[in-house]
């Protein structure tokens, strides 16, 4: 992973938090962990970001949602987001992207299933 680039990570989920962070620190990434999409969203919009990993469900706002008023605020600005849900990826999937995300991820995941979405995410 490159070195310096920003990221947001949403999840209600502080377990996912923890290990999310310290795994995107270790490669060097400049971390930023919310738990709600509400305040996923405030950052977002308050900070630049390369990424955004958002979880789907959430209090206040959920991802889906955070996802589309990233996108259809910032435009061509945006970062670009991948989704992390436990639902059924082959059904998410075309609601994720409509959302303005560029892929999705099936929670459970492994990190190097997410470390290659990333990947391909970041070019």
């Amino acid at each position: 992973m490159e070195s310096g680039k920003r990221i947001l990570i949403a999840d209600d989920d502080p377990d996912i938090i923890d290990l999310l962070e310290s795994y995107f620190k270790r490669a060097g990434f400049i971390v930023t962990a919310k738990i709600n999409g509400k305040d996923a969203l405030q950052a977002a919009e308050a900070d630049k970001f390369d990424l955004v990993l958002l979880d789907v469900m959430m209090p206040y706002i959920d991802g889906y949602h955070v996802a589309s008023e990233i996108s259809s605020r910032m435009g061509s600005d945006a970062p670009k987001i991948i989704i992390m849900t436990s639902r059924d990826v082959s059904s998410e999937k075309g609601i994720a992207l409509l959302s303005g995300a560029m892929d999705v991820v099936q929670k459970p995941f492994t990190l190097d299933e997410l470390d290659a979405k990333i990947q391909a995410a970041l070019g």
